[in-house]
């Protein structure tokens, strides 16, 4: 069969045609909507989410870029969301979020961080006499800031394994190292990647783990929003979710999020995956379900955090997980 060339009005339509295209497409491209990102502990694997998903370019799929910073743990975070200067936080203490909520900060949670507390470890130096969580009386024990889920965790070791150690708020990961080998504080914190190539050199030796305690089955961090920008960007909140759910499938998938992770921290991919499969199981960092929320309500109420459970419907004011975007 022959197949006629088509005529100069069929051409000229073709034409314009891919003109149209291919101005939808460079529209697109140029209509990325900024969302800016609040994530606490820079080079965490869990709190990596949306910078790997940046990098590999899933969000920029949905329409979005974000601006990322990066805060000392979840009380300054929980900050930046209340004020507004930031849409998003990562990695907000569930316990903090509903204290703020309690009395009438305009947070809510859009998503589960992570659930378990096994990332998250105690050390001291290795030279320390201290044998055991509970051989801590008269030392200093750390945490991040105040409401974050190292915060919690360590009034855990206090009520519930019968530490005697005083808390006291160190920040980040290298901050606490330098406090602990300074002998400023007793016992440090950090969830890795950092501390594993400190104990693969014998300078700090483990102490404990957050899973030791009754916070191995809650979700210990949450991803949080001002109501206000929930109201106002929805949408865009609906898309970021959606990437982040797709980022995740990405992070235990495939191998290249090892080397985008690894290349950003400038660390060894094997140091990457270490951290990822010993540290962080992929259901942990589910967003789509607040694990344990009778149990958080009644850890916070121990601590007091909050001075009544919230109710039903405090609770469905408070956390509102957008539903998935259906693949096409």
């Amino acid at each position: 069969m022959i197949r006629r060339l088509p005529g100069k009005r069929k051409i000229a339509k073709l034409g314009a045609g891919l003109v149209i295209a291919s101005m939808l497409s460079v529209s697109f491209a140029s209509a990325q909507e900024t969302l800016k990102v609040a994530a606490g502990q820079r080079g965490n694997w869990d709190t990596s989410v949306s910078e790997i998903g940046k990098r590999a370019g899933i969000f920029k799929k949905y329409g979005l870029d974000l601006d990322i910073l990066y805060t000392q743990g979840s009380g300054e975070t929980q900050q930046a969301v209340i004020s507004g200067a930031v849409d998003v936080g990562i990695a907000i203490g569930t316990i903090g979020a509903m204290a703020a909520f309690s009395k009438g900060a305009p947070i809510r949670i859009i998503g589960s961080e992570i659930t378990g507390a096994q990332d998250l470890f105690w050390y001291v130096r290795a030279d320390s006499p201290i044998k055991n969580i509970k051989d801590t009386e008269g030392r200093t024990i750390s945490y991040s800031t105040n409401g974050a889920s190292t915060h919690g965790v360590v009034n855990a070791f206090i009520a519930e394994l019968g530490a005697k150690a005083k808390p006291v708020a160190t920040g980040s990961p290298p901050a606490s190292l330098t406090q602990v080998m300074s002998g400023q504080v007793d016992i440090g914190w950090a969830a890795p990647p950092f501390g594993i190539e400190q104990m693969d050199r014998k300078e700090i030796r483990f102490l404990a783990s957050g899973n030791d305690t009754s916070f191995k089955d809650q979700t210990v961090r949450i991803v949080g929003t001002n109501v206000n920008t929930l109201n106002t960007k929805r949408d865009a909140l609906t898309r970021y979710m959606q990437a982040y759910r797709d980022t995740i499938e990405f992070m235990y998938t495939d191998e290249n999020a090892l080397k985008v992770f690894a290349d950003w921290l400038n660390i060894s991919v094997d140091l990457a995956r270490r951290s990822r499969d010993g540290f962080f199981p992929r259901e942990a960092l589910n967003p789509d379900k607040i694990n344990g929320v009778e149990k958080v309500m009644k850890e916070a109420i121990t601590f007091k955090f909050l001075a009544a459970p919230l109710t039903e419907a405090q609770l469905k004011e408070l956390i509102q997980i957008p539903a998935p975007i259906a693949k096409r």
